[in-house]
């Protein structure tokens, strides 16, 4: 009995690793992935070196940058240049804070998550967690291969490519930095400087690109396990109605007091998710608004230049943004209506083949299905289609504005 419950043990651990593997890839690197009793002093050591160095980095881009705008006397679109990678960096290294300060909810969810695996009993319910499990993992790896990808794809364009602007009689040549400093901080006019400048630009666009696809991520695999627990307790529903249609006497009335417990079980999962995601969710309202509204200027400006490369870079850059936020806002979407589905699923069920008492618990799940299960943006906003509608309509809105004022 020994060897066969370590077994299990060792089988519901690695099919909890399973849909959480990748979130652990895109936040150990970063110092941000929650320690847990089984960490070991040394990991736990390694991960505060990793966030003071996360953050120093974050710091010598940013800094630079914001005296850069404020101080240096350059032309008005090298400044409106500046101002999308630098919202980048901004926002990434709040994120980067906010994951840090939710680390507890980070924690509770993913031991919430490894318990739902050890207490799954039938086979048909373990084959809807891997499905949902398979699908938060693709969701996520999507994100942060878009994400990544374009910021890499950014910096790299960046890097390549110099501008030269004429102020006065005199020639000015920007250095090609994803994100300008100011000159007389560093000179990066001079090869050593410029070098070293440019690597930790890129080092630090990694982890401001990672304290975003976390949040995504962890978004995608949470919502895609509340989704199968939810279809878990649908599917329970269905059979405790169906065993007492079929007149077996023998079901046992204690089957509709763990449907309930297990309702609100998933409820409160959902709870610690909307507590973590809510300003990170927020944040990326914010940045992705501001954002598509550079990108957009950028955009019409590289238009008439007839310049294909940057052109190409900054499309794929907006892509990536507006679908990673599409994403969460569809999780939301999705998340809200299957909490509601579990009330319609219930009503459709024959629950008049019950007795009064066994009717009257089960519109007690219909009440409870009935209230707004939201994952929201600082409590403002509900996550939503109609919210990703409204930020692209906020964005075009400021870039038409932005248009018409240069």
């Amino acid at each position: 009995m020994t060897d066969k419950s370590a077994l299990m043990e060792e089988n519901f651990k690695k099919l909890s690793d399973y849909s959480l593997q990748f979130n652990r890839w895109f936040l150990k690197p970063i110092g941000a992935w929650p320690s847990s009793a089984t960490t070991s002093r040394l990991e736990r050591i390694v991960s505060f070196v990793l966030i003071i160095f996360c953050y120093s980095s974050i710091l010598f881009t940013v800094v630079p940058c914001v005296l850069y705008i404020v101080l240096e006397d350059e032309d008005v679109y090298l400044k409106l240049r500046t101002i999308g990678p630098l919202a980048h960096w901004s926002v990434g290294g709040v994120n980067y804070t906010l994951l840090l300060l939710g680390s507890k909810e980070i924690r509770d969810c993913v031991q919430h998550i490894q318990t739902d695996w050890k207490i799954v009993t039938r086979d048909s319910d373990l084959q809807v967690m891997l499905k949902k499990a398979k699908v938060g993992r693709y969701v996520a790896v999507f994100c942060a291969a878009f994400m990544q990808g374009g910021v890499l794809c950014n910096s790299i364009a960046a890097a390549l490519t110099a501008l030269t602007t004429d102020i006065g009689n005199k020639s000015n040549s920007v250095p090609p930095l994803p994100c300008t400093p100011y000159k007389n901080l560093l000179p990066v006019d001079t090869n050593p400087t410029y070098e070293y400048v440019l690597v930790s630009q890129f080092v630090s666009g990694f982890i401001v690109s990672s304290s975003a696809v976390g949040p995504y991520g962890l978004a995608a695999v949470f919502a895609a396990h509340a989704y199968g627990q939810l279809s878990i307790v649908m599917a329970w529903i269905t059979e405790f109605v169906n065993d007492w249609k079929d007149r077996k006497r023998n079901v046992s009335y204690n089957k509709i007091g763990a449907i309930v417990e297990h309702h609100l079980r998933v409820l409160s999962f959902i709870d610690r998710m909307e507590s973590l995601m809510s300003r990170i969710c927020f944040m990326e309202l914010f940045k992705c608004t501001l954002n598509i509204c550079m990108i957009g200027y950028y955009i019409l400006v590289e238009w008439a230049d007839h310049d294909v490369q940057n052109l190409t870079t900054y499309f794929m850059i907006l892509g990536s943004m507006s679908l990673n936020i599409f994403i969460v806002c569809y999780i939301g979407e999705v998340l809200t209506e299957q909490c509601k589905r579990v009330g319609e699923v219930t009503y459709m069920t024959n629950w008049y083949y019950l007795p009064e008492k066994r009717v009257l618990e089960l519109s007690l799940i219909i009440v409870r299905s009935s209230l707004a299960t939201k994952i929201t943006a600082g409590k403002l906003f509900h996550m939503s289609i109609y919210t990703y509608g409204q930020v692209m309509k906020t964005a075009f809105a400021y870039l038409n504005l932005l248009r018409q004022i240069t």
